[in-house]
């Protein structure tokens, strides 16, 4: 599939392609409107994605020239204009769906498959042809159950063979939907790639002529019997739920000339390549910080021209719109005030340079202070709270490092304070300002009688919090300490030497419960974000099972049994809605959590959610510590009213 990617960000334009590639898209990018119309109408493609605010012409005006001219391929509009006006302007012009950076990329790839879904003559997630079998969403390929190692191109090839199966490719076309702008292939290469196809298709046990030459026309998958592809594309397409274990994240691009396997560390993959982007981008982001600061100083000397001031509004809307990918949701929202002050419809004034200079500093510091990111950082109030009673702060720094990538937040409270609160309040909450969900407490090198308040603070605390998993970690391994610990009601004794990640994952298990694992069945009609939730959501232990097909929800439901329930709103058939209704009008079912999983963001679609009996409702993009969080307090209220 070839898409047209119309954007003049250098760093989105890097992760874009990237993103898109790795998911077995052929991509062409150009950097402002006028050359978009000029690929755009010209070569063939499947999907455009296009930013709003271009050089030369805008993206609503490129969407509306595109629209008022006959073509129909979908359009998927990118901006950092998060409001109202702006997506109905896009729609209004034509575009088929509207996405605010900073965006989710599972949520990208989603939307753009859906997109690409609508438009196709095949809807199923599978594509077949006689015995030939192609998934791709894990860009699997079997020949009557025998896999096929296939290149790159050759993967590509037959896709789109497979996708348009009752038509003729000529070798013009093949090179123009297959290969890039920037690439010039001959027409023997095109020869190359069906030669060696071919050949693997008939080592699986293919005719010779499955993939058919009509000579003087082009290449044509030979026709079969009906009835047999039928027959088999419904018992393809009835195998469309799996437990976690047969789970595979998305697929990894590969160079041609190497073959295609499901990747299962596409995820640390990304994060890998989003921190070697940060590395070579973060000076250059700098640069811009210095444009806007350029701008402050004119400012401040009433010398601010309006077209500087134009121009310092693109470079921090810029900016808001690319290091969202990046996580950093601070700098997101300072670049976005800079963007509203300098976007007035009045002139900036002198008197405006302090707050300009307190805006472009602070995104200045919060730049030179990003050195790793980390995708797994989620916004404070979702995830758990871990209270680190210590005051050995080289201890309290690492164990904040390894929280942060696991999506735990970290208060720490050094063991004078902590002992004041707890032996002059009676809450906790004082001390970190709302109730942790572990607690750690650090004892110190060596105890002695004087040291008899921090027994006070372990007691005190298992006797106010009996619910709490409070975890104490010694550097003596000694007998009667851990006596001691156990007889003031600590969970568990942690003896050093231990490093910080064994440290975190105690924790962590601690939240997850010592019940047995819990399962969670979780019904969207996106296969890939399928294949992505037990992978986010294996860390807390839960037992996950996915269902794509809405039909079979009762019957999966009854074999399951599950402790949670996770559900998409759109879906074919039958809406989230309407089986959220069914489950309530059964006594047996109806106590079980159900939690709305959506990219719907309105506030009817909430209400009608909960109107139906939903207990919660997520919009997506979601993290997995999130998500998690919320089963669980779903899982811990039923256990009280059980109780």
């Amino acid at each position: 599939m070839k898409i047209l990617l119309v954007e003049d960000d250098d760093l989105l334009i890097k992760v874009l392609s990237r993103n898109l590639t790795t998911h077995n898209y052929v991509v062409d990018v150009v950097k402002d409107g006028e050359m978009g119309w000029t690929y755009g109408s010209t070569f063939e493609y499947d999907l455009i994605v296009l930013d709003i605010m271009l050089p030369k012409l805008d993206g609503i005006s490129l969407c509306k020239r595109f629209r008022t001219n006959g073509y129909s391929f979908p359009i998927l509009l990118l901006t950092a204009q998060d409001n109202i006006t702006a997506k109905v302007q896009g729609l209004d012009a034509g575009a088929d769906d509207y996405m605010v950076k900073p965006f989710d990329p599972v949520e990208l790839i989603a939307r753009i498959r859906a997109l690409l879904r609508r438009g196709s003559n095949n809807p199923f997630p599978l594509l077949t042809w006689g015995d030939l079998l192609l998934n791709p969403s894990t860009c699997e390929v079997t020949y009557n159950g025998r896999p096929l190692n296939l290149t790159a191109m050759e993967y590509d090839l037959l896709e789109l063979l497979l996708r348009d199966c009752q038509h003729v490719f000529s070798t013009e076309e093949l090179l123009d939907r297959l290969w890039s702008s920037e690439e010039f292939p001959s027409e023997a290469t095109v020869r190359s790639h069906i030669r060696r196809v071919r050949h693997k298709l008939v080592a699986a046990g293919a005719p010779h002529d499955f993939i058919a030459t009509m000579h003087g026309r082009g290449y044509y998958l030979k026709a079969i019997n009906t009835e047999e592809s039928s027959t088999q594309l419904a018992t393809n397409n009835n195998s469309n739920y799996t437990d976690e274990e047969s789970i595979a994240l998305s697929p990894q691009k590969l160079s041609d000339g190497e073959n295609y396997r499901p990747a299962t560390d596409y995820q640390q993959q990304y994060l890998a390549f989003l921190n070697d982007t940060w590395k070579s981008s973060k000076a250059k982001t700098l640069d811009q910080i210095g444009v806007l600061l350029q701008t402050v100083r004119d400012l401040q000397a009433n010398q601010l021209k309006t077209q500087q001031q134009a121009q310092a509004q693109q470079v921090a809307h810029k900016l808001a719109g690319t290091l969202g990918i990046f996580g950093l949701t601070k700098t997101i929202h300072i670049a976005r005030q800079l963007e509203y002050w300098l976007g007035g419809r009045e002139p900036l004034q002198p008197k405006h340079a302090p707050l300009m200079k307190t805006l472009v500093m602070a995104l200045q510091q919060d730049i030179e202070q990003t050195t790793l990111i980390q995708m797994s950082q989620i916004p404070n109030g979702q995830s758990p709270l871990l209270l680190i009673v210590s005051s050995d702060s080289e201890f309290n720094q690492s164990l904040a490092d390894v929280a942060a990538t696991k999506g735990i937040r970290i208060e720490i409270a050094p063991l004078l304070d902590m002992a004041k609160t707890l032996l002059t309040t009676e809450s906790i909450f004082d001390a970190v300002g709302q109730n942790p969900d572990v607690v750690l407490l650090r004892l110190p090198t060596s105890l002695s009688d004087s040291d008899n308040n921090i027994w006070e603070i372990l007691q005190i605390l298992a006797q106010r919090y009996s619910e709490l998993p409070i975890v104490v970690m010694s550097d003596r391994n000694e007998l009667s300490d851990r006596l001691e610990v156990m007889r003031r009601g600590g969970k568990l004794f942690l003896a050093a030497p231990i490093s910080a990640e064994q440290v975190i994952d105690t924790a962590v298990n601690l939240l997850r419960g010592t019940e047995a694992a819990k399962k969670v069945m979780i019904l969207d009609d996106d296969q890939e974000w399928l294949r992505t939730l037990p992978t986010l959501l294996k860390p807390w232990g839960f037992k996950v099972t996915t269902l794509a097909d809405p039909q079979q929800f009762w019957a999966v439901l009854q074999a399951v049994t599950p402790d949670a329930l996770v559900l998409d709103v759109n879906m074919p058939q039958i809406n989230g809605f309407e089986l959220c209704q069914i489950l309530r009008s059964d006594p047996h079912w109806q106590r079980l959590p159900v939690l709305f999983l959506s990219v719907l963001t309105d506030a009817a679609s909430q209400n009608q959610a909960f109107t139906a009996g939903a207990d919660d409702y997520l919009c997506k993009p979601v993290k997995g510590v999130e998500l998690a969080n919320r089963i669980l307090r779903r899982l811990q209220r039923v256990k009280a009213w059980a109780s």
